[in-house]
């Protein structure tokens, strides 16, 4: 990830666009096939495997269903034999076939379960190193229109539910199938009349597991997406819960969570309840095949049609028949958790991604600062623009503020500065060059920012200021504490430099902008951005950060965004914006004189200061 696009724009409010029914209908609508089309395709590279483990759960299977023939065979033997005597030697020889026939069936199932469990961590964990490739390659707008908890739902729970289907649904499903197809090929070898009634039998269950199947799954569809908006609201409350207690919000917010929980807990309560009364159902069938084999086969048997060692066997054959639709019900249940999951993970993989920039050859290097701005007009969505008729030129070592009142456009501009977002009209030239011919690396590498949000990571204090820049020596790090006057306050902590930075460790909002403050300086980049970088320190600590950052400043184009107008008397230029469009331009002393909207805002501040 670029490293200054971590703190630079806030994730905009909401989720996804798009509800429950809308995701159900689509899943209603052939996205379950596409979803599990995508989903093998992307398992393409692990396919060899997964088929070798599938061979062994068949082949595991097979060896299950040969059992109940040998089992047929010692019952005939203990039969014939009660009137004389039983033949213990082809009794004993049978039992070794069946142990060793049941030990191998055993271990194939166990080197099944192993492939399937190391190949499905593999393709977990690409899966989610290519989601966290994927984050850095969207623009920003998407985040604009997504919260992150909906993102982080879909790298942990809807990745976890895939993993999981694939560990034990998958192989699961094989058996099973290869249990039925196999059990009703041998019942119909051993007895075609008794096979036909285990069928009639075990029909409808299926039919019953077929309708529940389509009637569940857009309640699944709905549970994956009410899951990944809990999370979002979730993220939201807690990363702002010093706001929500402050206006005592949490009433509201419990409405909220309530609502989001009511409708996730209907949604999962129906795909649950549909998909558990399949078990019971299944069971029942069980049993009425168990009893329509006894009743049938008795009468066979009275007959002289067949022997009790053939109704023994079918005893078998029927649950080894009727167990997998059990299995299958339980598959299916897991097959449609995963198609949901599997649609949000790639809906997010093919999400619009950034320009690809390999092509781009042009690389700044020493850069002077020449900065301009050409008729730039810009919007966040097409039918609203933000930035209408931008112009302007800061030469190399100016520093230029950019004032205005709240949503006149000043953050934006920075924004299309560090091409976090593309101009619509126009063009922004470092050094000459269009930023658009450049890469945003190599444009981010051109800028220090320090914004009015800090971020910083849990690590120590050291790591937090060296962030992604090398070569930083304990010496660079002290004498960037010092200039913005956070080097006392480093050495009375524990570790000092080396304290972790975590729920434990209390700073305020003042310190930790001091610390990403320190981080700017020790970037030392050829231009400096500074968004509201005082706004949470007192007036005295100000002063000393202003003094720091005037000498950070020296020799270099800074572009700086302010509200406390004080803080930019010294300006080389002041940009006054109001709704998209610069109307004044000046020093201070130029601005005031012209008595204008700047002279306005700036008396009022002084008024409300005396």
């Amino acid at each position: 990830m670029p490293k200054t696009t971590k703190s630079a724009t806030p994730a905009g409010p909401g989720g996804r666009p798009g509800g429950n029914m809308a995701v159900a209908e689509k899943m209603e609508k052939g996205e379950t096939t596409k979803a599990w089309g995508k989903l093998l395709s992307y398992c393409k590279p692990y396919l060899p495997v997964i088929i070798v483990a599938l061979a062994f759960a068949v082949i595991g299977t097979i060896f299950t269903l040969t059992g109940p023939g040998y089992l047929s065979q010692i019952t005939d033997i203990i039969t014939v034999g009660l009137g004389s005597s039983i033949d213990l030697g082809a009794i004993l020889e049978l039992a070794v076939t069946l142990i060793i026939l049941y030990t191998a069936g055993m271990l194939l199932s166990w080197m099944q379960g192993r492939i399937m469990a190391t190949t499905t961590q593999k393709i977990t964990q690409k899966m989610r190193n290519d989601i966290s490739v994927k984050i850095n390659k969207l623009p920003l707008k998407y985040f604009d229109n997504s919260s992150y908890g909906d993102v982080l739902s879909r790298v942990t729970n809807d990745v976890d539910t895939i993993g999981t289907t694939l560990n034990q649904s998958i192989g699961s499903l094989v058996s099973a199938i290869t249990l039925f197809v196999g059990a009703l090929i041998m019942m119909l070898l051993t007895n075609t009349t008794l096979a036909l009634v285990a069928i009639a039998a075990v029909a409808i269950g299926f039919v019953l597991m077929m309708l529940i199947i389509r009637k569940s799954q857009k309640h699944f569809s709905a549970q994956q997406e009410q899951l990944g908006a809990m999370n979002g609201h979730v993220e939201e409350v807690y990363s702002g819960h010093n706001i929500v207690k402050a206006y005592n919000g949490s009433r509201q917010e419990k409405e909220k969570f309530t609502a989001i929980n009511k409708k996730l807990h209907s949604s999962a309560w129906k795909s649950q309840f549909l998909s558990g009364i399949m078990m019971p159902i299944m069971q029942f069938i069980g049993n009425f095949g168990y009893a329509a084999v006894c009743v049938v086969g008795a009468i066979l048997a009275f007959n002289g049609s067949i022997t009790f060692g053939v109704i023994v066997a079918f005893m078998i054959y029927v649950r080894l028949f009727s167990q997998p639709l059990s299995q299958l019900a339980q598959a299916a249940t897991s097959l449609q958790s995963t198609a949901a999951a599997s649609n949000r993970v790639f809906e997010f993989l093919g999400e619009e991604e950034l320009e690809n920039e390999d092509g781009k050859r042009i690389e700044l290097s020493h850069v002077k600062g020449d900065v301009e701005f050409k008729h730039v007009k810009f919007g966040y969505s097409e039918d609203k623009t933000i930035i209408n008729d931008f112009s302007a030129h800061a030469r190399p070592g100016e520093k230029v503020a950019i004032v205005g009142p709240t949503g006149a456009g000043k953050t934006t501009m920075v924004n299309l500065l560090m091409r976090f977002y593309e101009v619509d009209n126009g063009e922004i030239l470092i050094d000459g060059i269009p930023v658009n011919h450049l890469t945003r690396e190599n444009v981010h590498e051109q800028f220090c920012m320090v914004l009015q949000d800090t971020w910083l990571f849990e690590g120590t204090i050291k790591e937090n200021i060296i962030y992604s820049k090398e070569g930083v020596t304990d010496e660079q790090v002290v004498q960037a504490c010092k200039a913005v006057g956070v080097h006392h306050l480093i050495q009375t902590l524990p570790n000092g430099y080396d304290t972790v930075l975590d729920d434990k460790t209390t700073l305020s909002a003042g310190e930790k902008q001091l610390i990403t403050i320190a981080r700017a300086m020790v970037e030392d980049a050829p231009m400096l951005i500074l968004d509201e970088a005082t706004s949470s320190v007192d007036t005295r600590t100000e002063i000393l950060i202003q003094q720091a950052m005037d000498k950070l400043m020296a020799g270099r184009t800074s572009f700086v965004i302010a509200h406390r107008l004080s803080t930019i008397k010294n300006a080389n230029l002041i940009l006054v914006m109001k709704d998209g469009d610069i109307i004044e331009k000046g020093t201070h002393e130029e601005l005031l004189g012209e008595n204008g909207f700047y002279a306005e805002l700036y008396n009022s501040q002084f008024q409300k200061a005396s």
